[in-house]
């Protein structure tokens, strides 16, 4: 009997010319690979979640794959497969997915803007900046274009644009590499799309940090001057709740101790563990902020930015300061 392995390989190949080995396994078939080697060296597979998380993820991939097979060229069907294996962190697969669309819409900012994206996921934010740069340059002055949820919110509104995101992720990029005048030039420019109290947060919180880590004292106080307690928001909670801690209007240990579970206190650590972490760093206490860091790396929330920031700092500050560790 002919594996069907090999018989979805000879079909890529048909699709896209590409060698069988590429690795864009469609579902339901899985593979234990790596999907990620940290800026440390360590290793990351998949998240495997909860089982009625995977199913649903699960079947809204095996729907966007059945649309992208009918319609390999279509460029709908090759960015939402692409991210429905991301939102699963099969990373490898979705970046192959996004290059080989390229091949047939080589001036799309949406796939420069999405494989730049998993280019952090993967930590390679090198690359991430050149797909991220080229995509800024295509999108241009196209119109205000709102970008489709693939894990919709509690009100299903979808809130950024592609235009927002593509600046967003772009800042990231820099970031991650301490880049931060870099960083800061695009979330400034980040800012002009930030159209809801949601982005602004999401920009206010990273360009924030990106302006102490440069030193600056006036920049940030300003932007904390638009950040006001009164704010209502759908889906950004986190980074506000951040802001309003260097505010001085919430302390590090109200952030990191709001859930009354362990699971969640493990997730508060991941999602707020960085602005706390830095929050030390910048009030002189070193130690302090590495002892957080490394705790946001004992979770397992691998994909999440404060998690690679994090681990990004973590490797710059032992270079720099062993003593430290």
């Amino acid at each position: 009997m002919i594996r069907t392995s090999f018989i979805i390989s000879i079909l890529l190949m048909g699709i896209w010319g590409c060698k069988p080995d590429l690795p864009l396994t469609p579902p339901p078939e899985k593979k234990e690979r790596i999907e990620a080697v940290g800026f440390g060296g360590t290793p990351y597979q998949a998240v495997q979640e909860a089982p009625v998380v995977q199913a649903r993820k699960d079947s809204m991939l095996n729907i966007a794959y059945q649309k992208f097979l009918k319609d390999s060229t279509n460029l709908e069907n090759i960015i939402w497969y692409g991210r429905r294996l991301a939102y699963l962190t099969r990373y490898q697969e979705a970046i192959a997915v996004f290059t080989g669309g390229m091949k047939h819409h080589p001036d799309s900012p949406e796939l420069y803007r999405h494989r730049g994206h998993r280019y952090i996921s993967i930590r390679k934010p090198i690359e991430a900046v050149d797909d991220l740069m080229k995509a800024a340059r295509l999108v241009g002055n196209r119109p205000i274009q709102i970008e489709p949820d693939g894990i919709p919110n509690r009100l299903n509104k979808p809130l950024s644009t592609l235009q927002f995101n593509i600046w967003y992720h772009l800042g990231l990029a820099h970031y991650l590499q301490q880049n931060y005048k870099e960083a800061q030039i695009a979330y400034e420019s980040c800012l002009k799309y930030s159209t809801n109290a949601d982005l602004r947060c999401a920009t206010a919180d990273w360009l924030y940090m990106t302006y102490r880590r440069r030193g600056l004292t006036e920049k940030p106080k300003k932007l904390l001057n638009t950040i006001s307690k009164e704010l209502v928001l759908i889906e950004n909670e986190t980074y506000h709740q951040r802001l309003l801690m260097y505010k001085g209007l919430r302390s590090p240990d109200d952030i990191l101790t709001s859930s009354n579970t362990a699971a969640g206190r493990q997730l508060d650590m991941a999602t707020q563990g960085y602005g706390v972490g830095n929050w030390y760093l910048y009030n002189g206490d070193a130690q302090k902020a590495v002892d957080i860091f490394q705790r946001v790396l004992k979770t397992s929330y691998w994909p999440a930015f404060g998690y690679l920031a994090a681990e990004s700092d973590l490797e710059y500050l032992l270079a720099r300061y062993p003593e430290l560790f």
